[in-house]
């Protein structure tokens, strides 16, 4: 079995995505946290490079474009409401 570099990250992408919910199922991760966030969506973009690369399957590729989009969504909005919580600090 002969491993291409979009294989790999693909399996990392696919092992970050399960790390996270595994760590938020275990209390270990917040779902609205950024780490949680960013291992999602750095997961996602694996999987879609594997998908690119590789193997092509329009529902999986559909599926991880949706998933890195809801965790940039995530991480836009933690941000916006960390600044304006901000804002009223005095």
């Amino acid at each position: 079995m002969n491993l291409m570099w979009h294989d790999w990250a693909g399996y990392i992408g696919v092992v970050l995505v399960l790390l996270a919910f595994l760590l938020l199922q275990a209390h270990k991760l917040h779902g609205n946290g950024l780490t949680y966030q960013v291992m999602n969506i750095v997961g996602a973009l694996g999987v879609l490079l594997s998908l690119l690369f590789g193997s092509f399957n329009l529902s999986a590729f559909v599926m991880e474009v949706a998933w890195a989009a809801i965790g940039i969504f995530g991480v836009l909005r933690g941000l916006r409401l960390r600044r304006g919580k901000d804002a009223r600090v005095p």
